[in-house]
């Protein structure tokens, strides 16, 4: 219920942003990052422990669509098979979609987030951003049934996720 909520919130938000022309051609080209939520009431979330628990919740399920893909695309060569969950990888892998659960100072107890992420927003907005392109390559190769152009890509999907877990993540 609340990731349909937060995705529907979400939209909303775009959509309004689009229609209002906050999201210029030239905000888009430089890949401005989106301003971090300083408060809950930024968000669709009713606490800031709801966002911390939502977004390990959906960290975790793209970890799990990942592997799912791996299999797909890896193992099975299987571009059609594979094709909705990359939909889905496309859908819930970006900025948009994760950003607006990291609420500044969501870290500590219960948390696996370094205080780092606030301190440096703009970088970490950025890996979104890095992350977001890869999927789209991924995708790419997919669609053109390159399964060793898509098998690269996967693996760069996957460096993307290490790294940014690297720098701002307790293991």
């Amino acid at each position: 219920m609340l990731h349909h909520l937060t995705r529907q919130w979400l939209n909303g938000m775009v959509g309004a942003a689009l229609f209002t022309g906050v999201l210029s051609t030239a905000a888009y080209a430089e890949q401005t990052p989106p301003a971090m939520p300083e408060s809950v009431e930024q968000t669709p979330f009713s606490s800031e422990r709801e966002a911390v628990i939502w977004r390990q919740d959906e960290l975790k399920d793209l970890e799990r669509l990942l592997r799912q893909l791996r299999f797909d695309l890896v193992n099975n060569q299987d571009a059609q098979g594979a094709a909705p969950r990359l939909a889905e990888l496309q859908e819930r892998a970006t900025q948009a979609n994760l950003l607006p659960a990291f609420i500044a100072g969501t870290h500590g107890p219960g948390s696996d987030a370094k205080p780092d992420i606030w301190e440096e927003w703009d970088e970490f907005a950025a890996g979104f951003t890095d992350l977001e392109q890869k999927v789209a390559t991924l995708v790419e190769a997919a669609e053109q049934e390159d399964y060793r152009a898509a098998t690269r890509a996967f693996s760069e999907v996957g460096l993307s996720c290490r790294s940014c877990h690297r720098a701002y993540r307790y293991d």
